[in-house]
């Protein structure tokens, strides 16, 4: 039996034409543009969220996105949300350690964006790798992502004591010599991390699919952000670093994502294949 949406109830059904209703109603009530993103991938995410709230119609669940903000947050949360921890894939960070770092340390100001930074923690990792190889003074890291509830939680540094042991673990295995514990404060179950790494931050909003270029860097990260677009937005977002690195300025991507056969790939050249790293030529 279906309601007066044309949905089988109990369960709600999307279809495309339903999808596009909800892409369209972000842009013009909210401005985020959600067009580019994987379907599948979005389409799922969606299809949680509403089953998590039990929606018995499509009718209901676009009017809660229309008009209440505070669903809106939570949709956002939903829709872009990216697993990470400190030191995520801890040869990466080795790598950047051993061959990267060192040929950035011969410039007076080093400006680094991380670009969908989600809740910030591998920047704070980036800011260990910089004071450890006493760089941090002369650096600022730029940490961007279109929800700006994760950004609070970077901001603060504040998270779960219990991420601790495996953060430790990721440090030593991403060739950390000090004791991990000198950067964090623990306050019962929750640990703070030392304040003085998130000084050399400019956290801000930041929407790839719709925002331009607002600096250049040596090294711009964006890790398994791109997945989760279309070829077209995959394009639009690679045209963008290409434009904010300056020459030489290192690229890093996620292990899953790729330069090869994008319109830019002939401008970099591989300097760790297996790491995801490229450098700017042209």
């Amino acid at each position: 039996m279906k309601n007066i949406d044309g949905f089988h109830n109990p369960p709600v059904v999307l279809d495309d034409e339903h999808i596009n209703i909800i892409l369209n109603d972000l842009i013009e009530y909210h401005g985020y543009d959600f067009r580019g993103y994987s379907r599948s991938s979005l389409t799922r995410r969606i299809y949680r969220l509403m089953s998590l709230d039990k929606y018995a119609s499509f009718a209901e669940f676009r009017f809660r996105l229309r008009y209440d903000e505070g669903f809106l947050n939570r949709f956002v949360e939903e829709i872009t949300v990216n697993v990470t921890e400190m030191f995520r894939d801890p040869e990466f960070y080795r790598v950047l350690r051993s061959d990267i770092l060192p040929l950035m340390a011969t410039k007076p100001l080093i400006r680094i964006w991380h670009a969908g930074c989600s809740t910030g923690e591998e920047v704070y990792s980036m800011a260990i790798l910089l004071r450890e190889a006493n760089l941090l003074h002369k650096s600022l890291l730029y940490a961007t992502d279109i929800n700006p509830v994760v950004l609070d939680v970077a901001r603060e540094g504040i998270y779960p004591l219990t991420q601790m042991k495996t953060w430790s673990e990721n440090y030593i295995l991403a060739g950390g010599k000090q004791d991990f514990s000198r950067y964090y404060t623990a306050n019962y179950d929750r640990a703070k991390l030392d304040s003085t790494l998130s000084e050399r931050f400019v956290l801000s909003t930041h929407n790839l699919v719709s925002d331009r270029s607002f600096n250049e860097f040596q090294l711009i990260l964006c890790r398994n952000v791109l997945i989760y677009f279309d070829k077209p937005l995959q394009e639009q977002v690679l045209a963008l670093f290409d434009e904010s690195l300056e020459s030489l300025g290192f690229l890093a991507l996620g292990t899953k994502e790729t330069l090869k056969f994008s319109a830019v790939a002939n401008k970099f050249q591989p300097v760790e294949r297996d790491q995801k790293i490229w450098r700017k030529i042209a």
